[in-house]
């Protein structure tokens, strides 16, 4: 699978984990010089606190369109490490 973001691929790999529809890529399938740490927040009921990664190619921002839980409930084990995306990231095999 393959996460795409003006017109580049931000991450990639053959594990991805799927939950409520969206794919999580291992931490070490992310290209790293496209993420900037955010400040925000949210959290699931069920899966925890969640942060966020905004995505910074060729000067345009796509501010949190990545995000990870750091320390996951325990129903949501399975995706320590894995980050997900949305904001018009494209998300193709």
């Amino acid at each position: 699978m393959k996460a795409i973001w003006n017109n580049t691929v931000v991450a990639e790999s053959n594990d991805t984990v799927v939950i409520e529809n969206n794919h999580y890529f291992p931490a070490d399938s992310i290209k790293r010089e496209f993420y900037e740490d955010s400040i925000a927040h949210t959290t699931c009921p069920w899966k925890g606190r969640a942060s966020y990664y905004s995505l910074r190619i060729e000067g345009e921002l796509n501010k949190d369109a990545a995000w990870f839980y750091p320390e996951p409930k325990e129903a949501a084990a399975q995706i320590k490490g894995y980050v997900a995306f949305w904001k018009g990231v494209q998300i193709l095999p």
